[in-house]
């Protein structure tokens, strides 16, 4: 009953907008209160306090201010110019260079609301001018950041394998396949709507504008593969590549690019810090609910009452699938992750879930809740820079809803294919 009332008010909260972290905080300390009476009070502080604090999380602020401090140099230019070279010949050259940016940039940043305002600034005003509707503009731009949930190094990876007791490097193998997947169907949907819509290409294949964007973009390039090779390679952990990642990208932008000064280094950390406050608020907050549900023995109920409705393997999937979509239309992908996860592992660990493979259908259905209203924190944002309507960009952007979809069905019942590197490197 307590719990019930807690749901109840938590989407009481969210429904007069009240911030979710805030909201999480306010129903946790309620109900901790109401069980445990006030002398509980004092465990709520050391509770938030434990639950940010996780080692494997400091990877989160690192990765977000690498991607901060790219976006105040010319990386991310450099990069659209490359994949431009690379992608630009094909008919809706614009929008299969906003794809190859976004796979990109997912491989510095792991944060698709920072790929959207990184790369949207430039691609989606540069779609305007070659004809490109402003929706079409916006939800290819929106959809196409969202591989950056996917492939490594993604935030919402660290927080799931943490939250999993799994490992992040496991995670970051297994989304190198479904995000490269996704990317090419993403392209396959652009070639598609480009050729109904006459959207135009950018020019002739060209070696010689491929290599010279090539020299030019050869230091960004080398960020990912310094920082995931490192991973990969077993030399540095997570945290430690995360890091590695700002030490290389200062190095970069300051030194090789000479276009980093103090004055744009501190609007860097700034903007890093503010997009770091409101992950590890949520993570604070869900931490101290997540300690409430445990000791309430909600994740065993809820594993007994699935039990009792269904012991198909195929049919737990698909309920899991719906729950995680219904959370990620009203919750930001951080706090379904933490609130959620720990509540449902002991249900995949009986059903023989692999936890590598349900973190992937976890992080899958998150991208999607990116792009579904009514919370659709990176539609919006791309939205915001395009000026265009999010319920008629939403209309448009269901063709690329559709395709990560589709990818969330075949990584959901078809696990050889999304855990293929992970048993390549790893075994069975």
């Amino acid at each position: 009953m307590a719990i019930g009332l807690m749901l109840l008010g938590l989407f009481a909260l969210i429904l007069i907008n009240v911030p979710v972290a805030i909201a999480l905080a306010i129903i946790g300390t309620a109900g901790t209160f109401a069980s445990y009476g006030l002398s509980s009070m004092p465990n709520v502080a050391l509770t938030m306090f434990e639950g940010a604090t996780n080692f494997p999380l400091l990877a989160i602020p690192l990765f977000v201010l690498a991607g901060a401090i790219m976006n105040a140099s010319s990386i991310a230019r450099r990069l659209i110019d490359l994949a431009s070279a690379l992608l630009g010949f094909m008919k809706g050259g614009l929008s299969m260079v906003t794809i190859g940016s976004s796979i990109f940039f997912a491989e510095i940043s792991g944060s698709a609301v920072a790929g959207v305002a990184a790369l949207g600034s430039v691609l989606i005003p540069a779609m305007r001018a070659k004809g490109y509707s402003r929706e079409f503009a916006a939800a290819i731009s929106s959809s196409s950041a969202s591989l950056a949930i996917i492939l490594p190094p993604s935030i919402p990876m660290i927080l799931y394998a943490v939250m999993a007791q799994e490992s992040v490097v496991k995670m970051f193998v297994a989304g190198i396949f479904p995000g490269l997947l996704g990317a090419l169907g993403l392209a396959g949907m652009c070639y598609y709507l480009a050729h109904k819509n006459g959207y135009p290409t950018e020019g002739r294949f060209q070696l010689s504008k491929v290599w010279k964007a090539f020299k030019e973009a050869i230091w960004a390039l080398l960020i990912p593969v310094i920082i995931l090779g490192g991973i990969f390679g077993g030399f540095v952990t997570a945290t430690e590549g995360a890091g590695l990642a700002v030490v290389v990208a200062l190095f970069i932008s300051a030194v090789i690019y000479r276009e980093l000064n103090l004055r744009t280094l501190w609007h860097a950390c700034i903007e890093g810090g503010v997009q770091t406050a409101v992950v590890m608020l949520l993570v604070a907050s869900s931490a101290l609910v997540g300690v409430y549900f445990t000791e309430a023995q909600l994740p065993q109920k809820l594993a007994a009452s699935i039990e009792d409705l269904t012991t198909n393997y195929y049919a737990v999937l698909a309920l899991l699938n719906v729950c995680f979509l219904i959370l990620g239309m009203f919750l930001h992908s951080a706090a379904a992750i933490i609130l959620v996860v720990p509540i449902v592992m002991p249900l995949v660990h009986t059903m023989g879930i692999d936890p590598v493979h349900f973190g992937l259908i976890v992080t899958l259905n998150l991208a999607i809740g990116q792009q579904t209203p009514p919370v659709a924190s990176v539609l919006i944002a791309s939205c915001s820079i395009a000026k265009a309507d999010i319920w008629r960009t939403t209309k448009v952007n269901l063709y690329f809803i559709g395709v990560l979809v589709a990818l969330l069905m075949v990584n959901t019942y078809l696990p050889q294919i999304a855990l293929l590197l992970v048993h390549l490197f790893y075994g069975s």
